[in-house]
């Protein structure tokens, strides 16, 4: 991915949890066109991280079946999945002490989030499992 990409992808992300002042669910973007920070943004909140402070990238997927909307509407749901995509952010905090932010990121923004900040941080993606690595190549 060219720089110029890189500097323009943003991911549309929903805070899972972590160690930032943020409520669980809270729905903003992933934003890697500054050189120096990685921000996430969501309303009028603003959390940024000095990529040379991120020390963990990782991804991985969760599958789900829907089995209690199955069980409502459709035996067709059984064979419903859905891919859920999940971003570890690790870091250096101001202070020294390790903090993370985990994100579930929307499928479509995921693949340009991990190329910008693999190309940002210089850290290597590291995958939760197989199926994870395969998906981020499809």
């Amino acid at each position: 991915m060219a720089l110029a990409s890189v500097a323009a992808a943003q991911s549309t992300v929903e805070y899972i949890g972590g160690t930032a002042a943020l409520a669980e669910g809270t729905r903003g973007a992933i934003a890697l066109s500054d050189e120096r920070y990685l921000a996430f943004y969501a309303g009028k909140t603003q959390v940024r991280v000095a990529y040379e402070r991120v020390n963990l990238l990782e991804y991985g997927q969760q599958v789900d079946r829907r089995l209690a909307l199955a069980l409502v509407l459709s035996p067709v749901f059984l064979l419903s999945k859905s891919r859920k995509h999940f971003l570890t952010i690790g870091y250096s905090g101001e202070d020294g002490k390790q903090q993370a932010m985990v994100f579930r990121v929307d499928k479509n923004g995921i693949r340009p989030t991990l190329v910008g900040l693999e190309a940002r941080t210089g850290l290597k993606v590291q995958y939760q499992d197989e199926q994870a690595r395969k998906a981020r190549n499809q």
